[in-house]
């Protein structure tokens, strides 16, 4: 299994060694579709007519915010405490999601959708979502090795 070790950090499992990459890419690729569907040609922006601003900015800037909570709250309890070994993170926001930073941005591009209503970077979207399942069962398969039926409980 090729998985990505952090250097230094024991105490992490690690993650898929596409993982980072393929979120870089993804993320250059909404944002190019997103700023040139929703800014500069409008090719499928013809949502906007069906939905009025009054609905979709308050619905982003809403998502936007529990995208940020969900992604630097996750960030935070896997990165800013040091652990001994390896262990399992059941406090904050893993006690209500497994994978809080992948929904955060999953959400993240998605209150960015609400703004345009871009049908394009809806696609995008899509397929970013694609790549985070497919890389959090990858590493769901790590943790279920290393941990066993403490991880799956």
């Amino acid at each position: 299994m090729k998985t990505k070790k952090h250097k230094g950090r024991p105490d992490l499992i690690g993650e898929h060694t596409i993982g980072d990459a393929g979120q870089a890419i993804f993320a250059v690729l909404f944002g190019a579709v997103y700023i040139a569907d929703s800014f500069i040609y409008g090719f499928s922006t013809w949502l906007n007519e069906l939905v009025p601003n009054i609905i979709r900015v308050p619905a982003g800037f809403a998502v936007l915010i529990i995208s940020g909570l969900l992604s630097f709250k996750g960030m935070r309890l896997v990165f800013n405490e040091v652990r001994e070994k390896p262990e399992i993170i059941r406090k904050g926001v893993f006690s209500i999601v497994r994978h809080p930073v992948y929904l955060g941005e999953i959400l993240l591009y998605l209150g960015m959708i609400f703004f345009s209503l871009s049908v394009a970077s809806m696609i995008v979207w899509l397929l970013a979502v694609i790549f985070l399942y497919f890389i959090s069962r990858y590493e769901e398969k790590i943790l279920l090795e290393h941990f066993g039926e403490d991880y799956r409980t």
